[in-house]
């Protein structure tokens, strides 16, 4: 059974940097796009980044700049680098994989498979 197992969550204050990674077991996830969702209490779930199976990636406005996603060639592991984290920025983290098209690369509905999330602190 396929599965996604997020790590790297932490608290941090403000300013500093965190990797989260993604490990995909069950299968590999070469040709399907891969992205990192956040959620924070009492929010609803929105998109960090967006990252396809050629590499091509896309990102929120908040995080352009500040994070980056990458994956392994093997398709299975994600990554999110965070520099700069603001309080803001609190929130579970989750990794999602999905067939889809370009268009839908923000839409949560478009993505098959989810981890359960870490969490990420930011102190001010």
């Amino acid at each position: 059974q396929a599965q996604l197992v997020e790590s790297g969550g932490a608290l941090v204050q403000t300013g500093g940097s965190l990797r989260l990674s993604c490990a995909a077991s069950g299968r590999t996830f070469r040709s399907y796009g891969m992205a990192w969702f956040r959620q924070a209490p009492g929010k609803v779930r929105e998109f960090v980044a967006y990252i396809t199976g050629l590499y091509d990636t896309d990102y929120a406005d908040y995080a352009k700049g500040r994070f980056t996603i990458s994956r392994d060639s093997d398709g299975r592991a994600v990554y999110l680098q965070m520099n700069a984290l603001r309080p803001e920025d609190t929130a579970v983290y989750s990794c999602a994989a999905g067939l889809l098209v370009w268009s839908r690369r923000a839409d949560a509905s478009a993505y098959e498979y989810w981890g359960q999330g870490t969490q990420v602190t930011v102190s001010s």
